[in-house]
C-alpha cells in the first residue's frame, strides 16, 4: 500500500485537513477546541499559509480521530472487482515486520484485507488502536497475544477473533519464531482506511524520535 507519495512538497495538507474535518461534520472552533490549537493556527494551516509540525498533525489527527497518514494519503481509483496477483501486492515495511495488502486499498466497499508478517517481539506499540467497523484476525504462522481491553489472547496457527474495532486492541509476537496474521477489517466508516492504523501505530516509537 502506498500511504505517500514520492514528492512530498506536492501533497496539499492543508486541503486534506479541510476536507477530512468537512466530512466529520467538525466546525473550525470545535477542532481548534479538542486538538488544543487556535483557530487561527488551523486556518492558516487549511489556507496553506504555513506548515504544520508533527507535533501539531498528531494532535489534530486525535481531535479527529484519525492516523496522521491520512494527511498524506493518496486516494487510487475504486473498482468493485480486484483481481490482486500475489507478485504485485502492496508491502509496506514497519519495524520488524511488513505489512502486505490484498487489494483493499482499491476496492469501492467498506473492506480491507491484509496480512502482517511479524519477526520475534514485534508489536503494534504501547497504546493500542481504536478505530470504526469490525475487525477479524486469523494466525497462519507462528504465535501472537492479541490484546483486546487489557484481555489478552494468545493465538497460534487456526486461532481466530473477531470483535468490534472501536475496542482498544494491540498485538505482540510473543513467540521465538516469524508470525503471519491475516487481518480482515470490515464496516469501517466511509473514508477510514482501518490498515493505516496498525501501520502508524506500530512506528509511533520511531514518531516520537522526530
Amino acid at each position: 500500500m502506498e500511504y505517500f507519495e514520492n514528492d512530498m512538497i506536492t501533497i496539499d495538507v492543508g486541503g486534506r485537513l479541510r476536507q477530512l474535518r468537512t466530512e466529520r461534520g467538525k466546525s473550525m472552533r470545535a477542532l481548534a477546541r479538542e486538538s488544543g490549537l487556535s483557530t487561527n493556527a488551523l486556518s492558516m494551516i487549511e489556507r496553506g499559509r504555513t506548515s504544520p509540525s508533527v507535533s501539531t498533525l498528531y494532535k489534530i489527527s486525535s481531535a479527529l480521530e484519525i492516523p496522521i497518514t491520512a494527511f498524506f494519503r493518496l486516494e487510487p481509483p475504486k473498482q468493485e472487482v480486484i483481481f490482486c496477483q500475489p507478485e504485485r501486492r502492496k508491502k509496506v515495511t514497519i519495524p520488524k515486520g511488513l505489512l502486505e495488502g490484498l487489494g483493499g486499498e482499491l476496492f469501492s466497499g467498506r473492506i480491507e484485507p491484509f496480512v502482517l508478517e511479524l519477526e520475534p517481539g514485534a508489536e503494534s506499540g504501547p497504546f493500542g488502536m481504536i478505530h470504526s467497523g469490525s475487525e477479524f484476525v486469523m494466525c497462519l504462522e507462528g504465535r501472537v497475544e492479541y490484546e483486546i481491553d487489557n484481555e489478552r489472547h494468545e493465538m497460534y496457527p487456526g486461532c481466530t477473533l473477531i470483535f468490534a474495532a472501536q475496542h482498544r486492541h494491540r498485538w505482540k509476537n510473543i513467540g521465538k519464531d516469524a508470525a503471519r496474521i491475516l487481518i480482515v477489517q470490515a464496516c469501517f466508516e466511509h473514508g477510514e482506511r482501518p490498515s493505516e492504523f496498525h501501520l502508524t501505530s506500530s512506528r509511533i516509537g520511531e514518531t516520537e524520535h522526530i
